[in-house]
């Protein structure tokens, strides 16, 4: 190809040459002509992309067709089913809810119920009408050390910052939050103008950066914190370890990205580089982490305060449980966060590699809890990729009391899931910091919206559970739940993840899958003991190895 394109080149050349020496006014060819020669002259010997060396001109059709293939594929390839992170099926339906156009399907359903991981509710014959059903159930975030408990939904917006994503979709998500009667995770980003202004109920969420109540070396400000945490619009206070997408992964926010708004919302230096390390600085170890908790508690009057986290190596959650019954304080809520959630940018390894998923997730810490008698005092709040009525049902049935949803309301705010969430050239304005791009989204038509899609996604978990005979959320159980795990065997999650009698790891013998937790943590740290793991511990350890007697079912 080489050879051709100079073989082309010195046509074009020659007969451009040609034209206009026989009729000047042809010399406007080379306008035509010039650039494609002069492109081609600079691929054959630029260093940096083997294709465009070899084949110059044409091979930068790759790279057009590169930025054309997730389009292509989204709207002519894909079937409605096998679409990720989210498929179409679910794309569609969040769509139909924000815009309260019809939500139903004809002639069946599209999934292979034959399929591994098929899950189904188990219904009633003396199934409940919706209409005799509470379609705003509520759940009372707070302990008793907590004196301003929040009556919360049971589902509301999780962390999304400001910055990565525009202060139109701020807008819209918090004015949503406002009219539907719902609350909105800040993210770590710190509370923006754009989340105060419609006065939505906000959830501050406090990671490693300390945004927003930091000095100036990074090191947390508790006079910062407080003026911020005592506001009427700030209803809880959530600290975060991890997050699903990136577990254990901090983060740079480059100095070009620090405006003097940022700088003032964030309370970091104008144009500098900010870091956000992978850990706190203000605790290290579990019993740390707890007087934390409590002095931000305080120091916010009495609201809630807990903790997000994706579950890593288990003998860390056990060391936290520890600490609560050494040291008597309590979070007043945990947000688990599942391996498979989102983020707007992060390391290819961490998004798949790294971080227990949701459902597992969910079930251990709600089985930790419980052994050590705690689940009582500490609500449970799961995040990551529950966007319909029944992925609520089935999370607050593994032991969730409610749950949050990013990803899902981006989509309610109009986000076609391009994957440009990373690159500021989001088509739909959402998470961008485009101007022009962000005047495609227009706010007060998205926070109704995004107000209709919580409103009815909540309405068809109720309709859920009227469907199985039960009238309030916490009447779930595993039991309700079903999932195919081979051809020929089906599991409720009863049986997949068994319950634990309450207060079994308070004394000794515990149940045989927690001995190896049990054995590795330690309240006063976050590294696992130096006990010596056996082969029978390990095979203890094995939940699948369980037998129902085990637990007491």
């Amino acid at each position: 190809m080489r050879k051709a394109f100079v073989a082309i080149a010195a046509f074009l050349v020659a007969l451009t040459i040609m034209l206009g020496v026989y009729q000047p006014f042809l010399w406007w060819t080379f306008l035509f002509t010039g650039p494609f020669v002069i492109l081609g002259i600079y691929d054959l010997y630029q260093p940096k992309h083997s294709i465009v060396r070899n084949y110059p001109v044409f091979g930068r059709l790759r790279y057009f067709m590169e930025e054309l293939r997730p389009k292509v594929y989204q709207y002519f390839v894909e079937s409605d089913t096998n679409g990720t992170p989210y498929n179409r099926l679910n794309r569609s339906l969040i769509y139909q809810r924000a815009k309260k156009d019809n939500d139903t399907i004809p002639f069946g359903t599209q999934l292979n119920v034959y399929d591994n991981g098929y899950e189904w509710l188990s219904h009633s014959i003396a199934a409940i009408s919706h209409h005799e059903l509470n379609l705003d159930p509520r759940v009372l975030v707070g302990g008793p050390e907590c004196t301003k408990p929040y009556a919360a939904s049971i589902y509301n917006i999780s962390a999304m910052s400001f910055g990565s994503l525009s202060q139109n979709a701020i807008l819209a998500l918090n004015g949503g939050a406002k009219l539907g009667n719902f609350a909105h995770n800040t993210g770590e980003g710190g509370i923006s103008d754009y989340h105060r202004k419609p006065g939505g109920d906000l959830i501050w969420q406090i990671g490693t950066g300390y945004f927003g109540c930091r000095n100036n070396d990074g090191t947390f400000n508790f006079e910062a914190y407080a003026d911020r945490a005592k506001t009427d619009q700030v209803k809880m206070i959530e600290i975060k370890l991890s997050q699903g997408a990136k577990p254990g992964h901090g983060g740079m926010l480059p100095a070009k990205k620090v405006t003097a708004e940022v700088a003032r919302i964030r309370l970091v230096p104008e144009g500098k580089d900010v870091l956000s390390p992978p850990a706190h600085s203000a605790f290290n170890t579990p019993i740390g982490l707890l007087h934390f908790v409590k002095k931000l508690r305080d120091l916010s009057g009495g609201k809630p305060v807990g903790f997000k986290l994706c579950i890593g190596r288990k003998s860390e959650f056990y060391a936290i449980c520890k600490a609560m019954v050494s040291t008597g304080i309590h979070p007043d809520f945990i947000t688990v966060d599942g391996g498979e959630g989102g983020t707007g940018a992060a390391p290819q390894e961490f998004s798949n590699s790294v971080g227990m998923p949701l459902r597992e997730g969910v079930a251990f810490v709600y089985d930790v809890l419980t052994g050590f008698d705690l689940k009582k005092n500490i609500k449970i709040i799961a995040s990551g990729k529950v966007a319909t009525g029944f992925d609520l049902v089935k999370n607050i049935a593994l032991g969730a009391d409610m749950c949050n949803a990013a990803r899902g309301m981006m989509f309610a705010l109009g986000c076609i899931q391009a994957l440009e969430c990373n690159s500021n050239t989001c088509p739909t304005g959402v998470a961008t910091q485009d101007q022009s791009l962000m005047k495609g989204l227009v706010v007060e038509d998205k926070t109704v919206r995004v107000k209709n899609f919580h409103n009815l996604t909540v309405a068809s978990a109720v309709e859920l559970l009227g469907a199985a005979g039960l009238r309030e959320p916490q009447q779930l159980s595993r039991a309700y739940i079903n999932r195919r795990v081979s051809p020929s065997l089906m599991q409720s999650y009863l049986e997949s993840f068994p319950y634990i009698p309450a207060g079994s790891l308070l004394q000794t013998p515990y149940p045989s899958r927690f001995e190896l937790g049990m054995a590795l943590s330690n309240a006063e740290s976050f590294a696992p003991t130096d006990y010596k793991v056996s082969a029978v511990d390990y095979a203890h350890a094995n939940p699948y190895g369980d037998t129902m007697h085990d637990d007491g079912h």
